[in-house]
């Protein structure tokens, strides 16, 4: 067998929470789960070629931190001996999933009463339980590494994303929900703000047989569609690789790459299941261009790159401050059923940057590169706007890029400098919005470095 021979297997592993199960994604909102609309996975590929191993995990989770990151990757070096640099851990964001780990107060935050625990973000028993169906998938994939063909292409589809900045006619910003551009008698939207990122992305593996064990699928998007409901849902990218294996077989490993999405909601959040098909229907149309090969070049990059994060003037840490004195447990909105009132969240959520920012005033921000043959993958955390994802993907020397958001470790909005100035919920200095304005051209810039290097070597 040729040295860069690829070999690959892959596994799925359910991790499909049980009832009242806190669903994350809505801030000091109490979601107790209440029906499975569809199951979640944790789904892994392995590859290896030249001595080298690779691993790519996704979960159906809305947050991966970076404890349990570290968690997922030591056990996968000392079972299955991968390197842990080696090992993708991305969360493809669905809204209707709990998270593995917590992180919408810091960890230095003051103790809650273990009934409040889902404030923090997560419930550590199901971080755990999901956390080692994790290894169980990327073990179960290592034992099945076997030699295949790749190919890699990719189309395009604007039908089913928007971006959800709109720019008032005060320059100010709305968020957009749904179909934004239904009519309304008086004029307070002026344009929207940014792009969105069309790709529908297909790596394909293909055994002797032709069977396709499995599928990196890519597209950009919030998966938001469930998650005003108590529902289980893996959302649209559930409902793509569910499409996928009714087109290949149900034997195949469909994992979906959901990219730089931190400004980008479904075009119609009714149901997640038309996108879904929608997007097989696109990825169908991909496989006619694939051109498979049985050798691949396996490489890896990764670095932290320090961000300073924002400063909070002395005001803010006042009424943080204050706030929180006046109330040290999160009082509840006497308005709104399970809604934690905002001013507290708000509060609590500042002093956070706080608590942060006196452990460290830099954020080590992991990037993260995968080279799969002529593809690679860029894992960036946190929740980058579309435009950063973008950025990269027009300077990397591999086609296709994938933009892997949700990587690693919490992180919070990555947005445009010229969104920071205009302001909106992505903006605004919070736990999930603290780096600064630079932080945007910081990583585009080492990004597309690391890809630049390696397709040098």
């Amino acid at each position: 067998m040729s040295e860069t021979r690829l070999q690959a297997g892959a596994a799925q592993v359910d991790i499909t929470p049980e009832a009242d199960t806190h669903l994350a994604g809505a801030v000091g909102y109490h979601r107790p789960a209440k029906l499975a609309l569809d199951p979640l996975f944790a789904r892994a590929i392995v590859f290896g070629a030249g001595g080298r191993r690779l691993c790519v995990l996704a979960l159906d989770v809305t947050i991966i931190t970076e404890d349990w990151t570290e968690f997922i990757r030591g056990r996968a070096q000392e079972q299955f001996g991968l390197d842990p640099d080696a090992v993708m851990v991305h969360a493809t964001q669905t809204h209707s999933a709990p998270p593995i780990g917590h992180f919408m107060l810091d960890p230095d935050f003051p103790d809650l009463p273990d009934e409040l625990e889902w404030m923090r973000g997560g419930e550590a028993a199901y971080s755990e339980w999901a956390a080692g169906r994790a290894v169980e998938a990327i073990g179960r994939a290592a034992e099945e590494l076997r030699p295949v063909e790749i190919a890699g292409a990719s189309g395009s589809d604007g039908r089913w994303a928007a971006n959800r900045r709109a720019v008032t006619m005060d320059g100010g910003i709305s968020m957009v929900t749904g179909t934004w551009a239904q009519p309304q008698a008086e004029q307070t939207i002026r344009y929207i703000e940014g792009p969105i990122d069309p790709e529908v992305g297909v790596i394909a593996l293909r055994e002797s047989s032709i069977a396709i064990p499995a599928l990196l699928l890519h597209h950009t998007c919030h998966p938001v569609c469930v998650f005003s409901r108590p529902l289980v849902s893996a959302d649209w990218p559930g409902a793509w690789a569910a499409a996928m294996q009714q087109t290949v077989g149900d034997e195949c490993v469909p994992i979906v790459i959901n990219g730089a999405c931190g400004n980008i909601n479904p075009a119609d959040r009714s149901d997640h299941r038309p996108m879904g098909e929608g997007l097989a229907e696109t990825a169908r149309m991909v496989f006619d261009r694939l051109e498979f090969s049985e050798e691949a070049t396996l490489d890896r990059r990764l670095t932290r790159l320090p961000i300073p994060m924002r400063e909070l003037t002395d005001e803010e840490l006042s009424w943080a401050r204050e706030t929180l004195d006046e109330s040290p447990l999160p009082p509840w909105d006497a308005e709104r059923p399970r809604q934690i009132a905002r001013e507290w969240i708000n509060a609590a959520s500042t002093w956070s940057v706080h608590l942060q920012r006196r452990r460290s005033l830099n954020l080590a921000y992991e990037i993260q590169v995968l080279r799969i043959g002529d593809a690679a993958i860029v894992g960036l955390p946190g929740e980058p706007f579309a435009e950063l994802g973008l950025a990269i993907k027009m300077a990397s020397p591999f086609r296709p890029t994938f933009i892997a958001h949700c990587t690693s470790h919490y992180v919070g909005y990555i947005p445009t400098p010229e969104a920071l100035r205009r302001g909106g919920h992505e903006a605004v200095t919070r736990y999930w919005a603290k780096l600064v304005p630079e932080a945007f051209g910081m990583i585009r810039d080492e990004a597309t470095r690391l890809l630049a290097e390696m397709a040098e070597d």
